[in-house]
């Protein structure tokens, strides 16, 4: 068996690889990177440059590589790519025999926006943060008034995120910084939870709650525990949203009320640290995407994950160059 993982420079797609190689299945690893300095890159059984998502070259290099490796499953490790791997997923797999790991285009695009991420969850009901864009900043005041939160609609790692105190703070956030949504500060730095879905034919099938601690926008400290009441909501948005395959749920509470104020249609950073608490969702959906096995609720393992760094050399001669490549290919 041969899975493809794509971002070995980010941390998810090296989540995503250090997760396959903590399961239980017997996986020969290929993975991809736009740059030969990435760490995962060299994590893997055989690796290559990929040019960025954004590139006109993308779709047609990755193709030249399933080609050449064949592998069984291809699994994108950015956020980048979610958009043209779901456009164009039933193309891969019907022409070159890859079961791609990536939601249809209307989840990714609602998980992509943080607007229509709240659009989403206020019309169904669910624990959204109200939020509005520029123009009716107004009645958003008058609702809930101040301190609000700025963010770029789309974003991620908490960049362009920012904290207005008042009206001449929120003006100016909004006329330096375009394509913004505002939404009610909710909860507190000391209720933020994050939470992994795996949800298959319309139903969440395993999910998973931990409370996290933030570090520039990663987390870098997690508490995992059975969270019964908060793994319920978050089933519940699983249902509705109806990923295929893993999803990610950031939330606060906010006066007991679990509010969610990022979903993402992927794999999550802390996939690797899940598995310490007994949920591979790697595994779970290979298993059932390949083989057909049942994906089943873990029973989650109570710890305390703290991150650190670490390192991956990397000798003369075994850095991985476009040079080198183009010379292999020919």
């Amino acid at each position: 068996m041969k899975v493809f993982i794509t971002g070995a420079g980010a941390l998810l797609g090296q989540g995503i690889i250090r997760a396959l190689r903590r399961s239980s299945l017997k996986a020969t690893i290929i993975v991809g990177d736009p740059s030969p300095l990435s760490a995962g890159l060299y994590w893997g059984d055989a690796a290559h440059l990929v040019p960025m998502a954004k590139d006109p070259a993308y779709l047609d290099r990755l193709g030249d590589l399933l080609v050449a490796e064949r592998p069984d499953i291809l699994i994108p490790g950015t956020d980048v790519e979610l958009p043209i791997l779901s456009a164009n997923r039933e193309m891969i797999e019907r022409a070159y025999g890859t079961k791609v790991i990536i939601s249809s285009p209307s989840v990714v695009s609602i998980a992509n926006d943080k607007w229509l991420t709240s659009e989403f969850l206020r019309e169904r009901g669910l624990g959204f943060v109200p939020s509005c864009l520029p123009g009716d900043e107004e009645d958003l005041i008058e609702a809930c008034g101040f301190p609000l939160v700025v963010k770029p609609r789309v974003g991620a790692r908490s960049i362009g995120f920012g904290i207005v105190r008042d009206r001449e703070q929120l003006r100016r956030a909004i006329a330096e910084q375009p394509g913004i949504v505002i939404q009610k500060y909710v909860g507190s730095e000391t209720t933020e939870y994050t939470a992994g879905t795996l949800t298959f034919d319309g139903k969440c099938r395993a999910t998973i709650v931990m409370r996290r601690d933030l570090r520039d926008g990663n987390t870098y400290r997690a508490f995992a525990e059975a969270f019964p009441a908060l793994n319920t909501a978050m089933a519940q948005a699983a249902d509705a949203l109806g990923a295929y395959g893993p999803a990610n749920f950031q939330f606060r509470l906010d006066d007991g009320v679990p509010r969610i104020f990022e979903i993402n249609a992927r794999f999550s950073g802390t996939t690797a640290v899940r598995i310490h608490a007994g949920f591979n969702e790697v595994e779970m959906c290979i298993r059932h995407i390949l083989f057909g096995e049942p994906v089943e609720q873990p029973e989650i393992v109570p710890v305390t994950i703290l991150r650190h760094w670490s390192e991956t050399v990397v000798r003369p001669g075994e850095l991985i160059t476009a040079k080198e490549r183009l010379q292999e290919e020919v």
